[in-house]
């Protein structure tokens, strides 16, 4: 049974999203504030957070930003804010998704379904199992692992960065359209912005040091997506 954590200073409205989440066969849990978020998700390890970004004591951002040092789960954060750069600072801290109140409750169950069915190794990728290891100048990618070092100093990504990385790596002289990704990491049945990939890649090239301009590991192909390597 997966673990939902429901993190909403709105106490109707976390009960409520907890009660059809419970309906639908996962085991939930209910926080109310940014402290309690992040104690609750030490002591229950759940699968999926629901996020809220306004929170009492400590805000979703940083809710994110401190699950993130202790865990992998899936995130995904709820703003009642249209403010484009709330979703991108969420998603810099290493949310997975979105969403923008008001929302369906029926929208975010199917995003919680979506997110469990993303495999967590990237093996729908294409990423082939007999080459664990990937190497691309100083970027050395351990698929078998889950771990990416450059110039032998390990790198921390969010399991969405990796997943990217896995699927670029998989076939390094390939362009793969935002849509390509899309599917293979968030799965063919997400429905959102596919501006999303464009903000998780940019935080990977951050973490790898990598120069848009002048990029070593990941590159732009213009009007098409992303591919590995220069040239």
């Amino acid at each position: 049974m997966a673990r939902v954590l429901v993190v909403d200073d709105e106490r109707a409205l976390a009960g409520m999203v907890g009660a059809y989440l419970s309906r639908e066969g996962y085991e939930t849990f209910l926080a109310y504030t940014g402290p309690g978020a992040v104690q609750s998700a030490r002591e229950n390890a759940p699968d999926v957070v629901v996020l809220d970004l306004g929170l009492p004591g400590l805000d979703g951002v940083e809710v994110c930003r401190q699950i993130r040092t202790f865990s992998d789960c899936y995130i995904i954060m709820v703003t009642a804010r249209k403010d484009e750069v709330d979703k991108l600072i969420g998603l810099s801290v290493g949310a997975d998704d979105y969403l923008t109140k008001p929302f369906s409750v029926r929208e975010l169950i199917a995003r919680v379904h979506t997110v469990l069915r993303r495999p967590r190794t990237a093996t729908g990728s294409g990423a082939p199992a007999e080459a664990p290891s990937r190497v691309f100048g100083d970027l050395r990618l351990d698929t078998a692992g889950r771990e990416v070092y450059v110039a032998g100093d390990p790198i921390e990504l969010t399991p969405t960065e990796f997943d990217i990385l896995v699927i670029l790596a998989s076939r390094p002289k390939v362009a793969f359209s935002r849509q390509q990704i899309l599917d293979q990491v968030w799965g063919e049945s997400w429905v959102g912005d596919d501006h999303v990939v464009d903000v998780h890649v940019a935080n990977l090239r951050r973490k790898l040091g990598d120069d848009p301009a002048a990029p070593h590991y990941v590159r732009t192909v213009r009007g098409v997506g992303y591919r590995m390597g220069q040239g």
